[in-house]
C-alpha cells in the first residue's frame, strides 16, 4: 500500500477530572470524542451508583440526533492462576470490569490517505480523532486494560486492549457484553446466518442471533449499522438482544478465546447516516481499522471477471475459455471434484481425478489471456496447502477458491488468515466461499479478491432480497453473488442481472454461474458484461430505500457504469447525472427490460447523448432493473 498525504499523530497524556462517589471506591470520569467534521459525538463516562460497582457507559449521536443511548462497555475474563485473580477471588467469575481505576487519558489525531490495489474508490481517506482510556486493577496495578476509541467522519469504533502482565499468564476472554441501546421504535434488518434471508424486526423477540453488519432504522429518521472490524486473531461476533434492557443489542462471541497479552479485541463499529446509501459509501472505515498490506508487491493481484466450468472436461473448459476470451472475461474456475471427493481427508488436491489434461487447459487459457482458478475444499487445504500452493504456482494457476471453510472459532479464524498469507507468498489470489465474511482484512491481505457469506444466486433469491443486500451485507465489502443470466431459475428479469454487476461490488465478479457457454445466442446486451469493470475509482449510491430499490453509479477512468434494481414491485426511478464532468457530452447506452425485444432475454439497447444535470427516469418492471454505460 502507498501512504499518501500527511500523517499527523499527536498524543497528550493527562488524567481526566475525577471525583470519588459516595459509598464507592470507583473513580468517576467523563470524556468526549468528536469526529473531524463534528458530526459524530461519542461520550464515555462512569457513574458510581450508591451501593454498587460503577459501570462504564458510552453514547453516540450523529448531527445532534441520538444513535446509541447510554450503553455499557464490559468484557469478562476468567484467570484462576494470575496475581490479579487471587487478589479478587471474592468477586464473581469473569468480573474484570470491577475495581478498575482510571490511570491515564491519551488523545490523538490522524489525517492521512492511502491507495488500495483495488476497491470501490481509488483513494481512501484515513482521518480520525482518537481517545485512549487506560485502566488498572485496584488490586494490582500490574494488570492494565485500555478502552480505545476512534471517531471518523464515517463512524466511530471502540475496542478493548490488554497490556502485558508480569506473569505472562494468558487471559481467557469469557464473554464481551458491549451494548448498543437504541432509541425506542428502532427496527433492525435481522439475518440469522451469513447466507440467510432478512426480516425487518423490532428490538424484541428475535428468533436468535443476527449476523453482522446489522443495519437499523431509527424513528428519528437516521439509519445505522453496527459491525466489527479486524477480526483476524479472535472469534466472530454476532448480535443478540439484551436479556434485561429494552431496545438493546449486545455482542455475542462465538466462544471464549484464550489470548496472551498484549492483544486487542476486534473493533466494534457504529455508523450512522441520513440516507441508507451513505452507509455503503462510508464502509472504508472497516479497511482503515485494519493493518496495512503485508504484501509488498501487489502487481500480480489482478481483479477481473470469472466463469466456471461445471462439465469438468477439456472440451467444456476450452469452450468457456473461447467464450471468455471473446467477451473480455479474465478467468475460468474449475469447481469442486476436479481432484476427487472433497469432503474427506483421503484426497489429494495435487492430482487430477477426471479425464482432463489440466496443464494443457492452463496453457490454452494462457494463450487466450484467460487464467485458471481451482476450487479446493477445506479438508485438502488443511492437509496440504503448504505443498499445494507452491505446486499451483508452478502450474501457473491464478487463484484458489476456498470451499466450505469453518467460521467463527478462534482456531479456524486463525488458520484461515494464515492459509491466505501462504497463498500470497505463492502469488495466488483467493476467493473464500460459504459463511465467511470480511471485516476489512483485505487491506492487510489484498490477495483476497472476494468472499461469499452472501445469499446470492446459488440460492436464487428474489428481487426484494437483492434490494436489501447492498444496505446490509454490502457494508462488509465485496461479495461473490454469482450472477446468472440464462438459467431459467432466476427470479428477476435479465436487466436486473446485468445491473447486479454494478450494484454488487466484487473485484472477482462471477458471471454466468449456472449457465453454459452454449447458452449464448448473440444477445447484444452481453456487451454490458464485456465492458463493466470490477474495481472502481469512485462509487456513488444515487438513491435507494432498503428492500425497495437502489441505484448505484461507479466510475472507472472516464467511464461511468450505473445499475438500478427494484424489488418485486415495478417502479419509476429518477437518476440525476450530476456526477458527470461539467461541459462534456457523453454517450450513454441503456440496457433495459423490453417485452418487445426480439431476443429470448427481452432486453433492449438504446443509445443517446447525456450531460451533467441530465435527469433520467427509468421505468423498472417488477423484479426488474436497468444498466447504463456512460462514456
Amino acid at each position: 500500500m502507498l501512504l499518501k498525504s500527511l500523517t499527523v499523530l499527536v498524543f497528550v497524556l493527562g488524567i481526566s477530572q475525577v471525583s470519588k462517589a459516595e459509598n464507592s471506591e470507583s473513580v468517576t470520569f467523563q470524556e468526549q470524542l468528536r469526529s473531524p467534521d463534528g458530526n459524530y459525538l461519542l461520550e464515555i463516562h462512569r457513574e458510581a451508583e450508591k451501593g454498587s460497582e460503577a459501570k462504564i457507559l458510552y453514547q453516540v449521536s450523529y448531527k445532534r440526533k441520538s444513535v446509541v443511548d447510554k450503553s455499557e462497555l464490559s468484557i469478562s475474563l476468567d484467570n484462576h492462576l494470575s496475581e490479579w485473580a487471587l487478589a479478587i477471588k471474592e468477586r464473581p467469575q469473569g468480573a474484570w470490569m470491577e475495581g478498575l481505576r482510571l490511570a491515564g487519558v491519551d488523545r490523538g489525531q490522524v489525517d492521512s490517505s492511502w491507495r488500495p490495489p483495488y476497491g470501490e474508490r481509488n483513494q481512501v481517506a484515513d482521518k480520525y480523532n482518537a481517545l485512549t482510556l487506560t485502566f488498572e486493577q485496584e488490586a494490582s496495578a500490574n494488570y492494565k486494560m485500555d478502552i480505545q476509541l476512534r471517531a471518523y467522519n464515517e463512524g466511530v469504533a471502540i475496542r478493548y486492549y490488554f497490556h502485558e502482565n508480569p506473569t505472562g499468564i494468558y487471559y481467557r476472554v469469557v464473554d464481551e457484553q458491549t451494548e448498543f441501546s437504541f432509541p425506542k421504535g428502532t427496527l433492525a434488518w435481522f439475518e440469522p446466518w451469513a447466507q440467510g434471508p432478512y426480516s425487518l424486526l423490532p428490538l424484541a423477540d428475535w428468533p436468535g442471533e443476527s449476523e453482522r453488519p446489522l443495519t437499523l432504522q431509527l424513528e428519528n429518521g437516521l439509519y445505522a449499522s453496527i459491525t466489527e472490524a479486524a477480526m483476524v486473531d479472535f472469534v466472530r461476533t454476532k448480535f443478540t438482544l439484551s436479556g434485561s434492557k429494552p431496545n438493546t443489542v449486545r455482542t455475542a462471541l462465538y466462544e471464549p478465546v484464550d489470548k496472551v497479552p498484549y492483544f486487542a479485541t476486534p473493533w466494534r463499529v457504529i455508523m450512522a447516516a441520513e440516507n441508507p446509501g451513505q452507509l455503503i459509501e462510508h464502509n472504508d472505515i472497516l479497511l482503515n481499522l485494519n493493518a496495512p498490506s503485508r504484501v509488498a508487491d501487489t502487481s500480480w493481484i489482478k481483479p477481473g471477471k470469472i466463469v466456471r466450468d461445471m462439465t469438468l472436461t477439456e472440451e467444456g473448459a476450452k469452450a468457456w475459455i473461447d467464450f471468455a476470451a471473446e467477451h473480455n472475461i479474465q478467468y475460468l474456475l474449475f469447481d469442486a471434484k476436479w481432484y476427487g471427493p472433497v469432503f474427506t481427508f483421503d484426497t489429494d488436491a495435487r492430482t487430477v481425478d477426471i479425464d482432463l489434461d489440466l496443464p494443457e487447459v492452463i496453457h490454452y487459457g494462457k494463450e487466450k489471456g484467460v487464467g485458471i482458478w481451482l476450487y479446493v475444499n477445506q479438508q485438502a487445504l488443511l492437509k496440504q496447502d503448504h505443498e499445494l500452493f507452491p505446486l499451483y504456482r508452478e502450474w501457473g494457476v491464478a487463484g484458489v477458491k476456498y470451499g466450505f471453510v469453518q467460521v467463527g472459532s478462534h482456531r479456524w479464524t486463525t488458520w484461515l488468515h494464515e492459509s491466505v498469507a501462504r497463498a500470497a507468498q505463492n502469488e495466488l489470489m483467493v476467493n473464500i466461499h460459504d459463511e465467511f465474511r470480511l471485516t476489512g482484512e483485505q487491506r492487510t491481505l489484498p490477495n483476497i479478491l472476494t468472499v461469499e457469506g452472501i445469499r446470492g444466486n446459488e440460492e436464487m433469491p428474489d428481487a426484494t432480497h437483492n434490494t436489501i443486500l447492498p444496505f446490509t451485507r454490502g457494508i462488509a465489502g465485496m461479495g461473490d453473488y454469482t450472477i446468472c443470466y440464462y438459467n431459467d431459475r432466476i427470479k428477476t428479469t435479465h436487466a436486473h442481472q446485468l445491473a447486479l454487476a454494478v450494484v454488487m461490488y466484487s473485484p472477482l465478479q462471477t458471471l454466468f454461474w449456472y449457465d453454459k457457454a452454449a447458452d449464448y445466442g448473440g444477445e447484444p446486451e452481453i456487451e454490458f458484461f464485456e465492458k463493466v469493470p470490477t474495481v472502481w475509482d469512485d462509487t456513488r449510491v444515487l438513491s435507494g430505500e432498503i428492500g425497495q430499490y437502489i441505484a448505484v453509479a461507479r466510475r472507472s477512468g472516464g467511464q461511468w457504469f450505473v445499475g438500478a434494481i427494484t424489488n418485486n414491485d415495478k417502479r419509476s426511478v429518477e437518476i440525476d447525472l450530476d456526477f458527470l464532468e461539467e461541459g462534456k457530452k457523453y454517450t450513454a447506452t441503456f440496457y433495459q427490460d423490453n417485452d418487445e425485444a426480439p431476443t429470448k432475454t427481452r432486453v433492449s439497447l438504446d443509445t443517446r447523448m447525456v450531460e451533467r444535470g441530465t435527469l433520467l427516469s427509468l421505468d423498472l418492471k417488477a423484479s426488474g432493473g436497468a444498466a447504463i454505460w456512460i462514456r
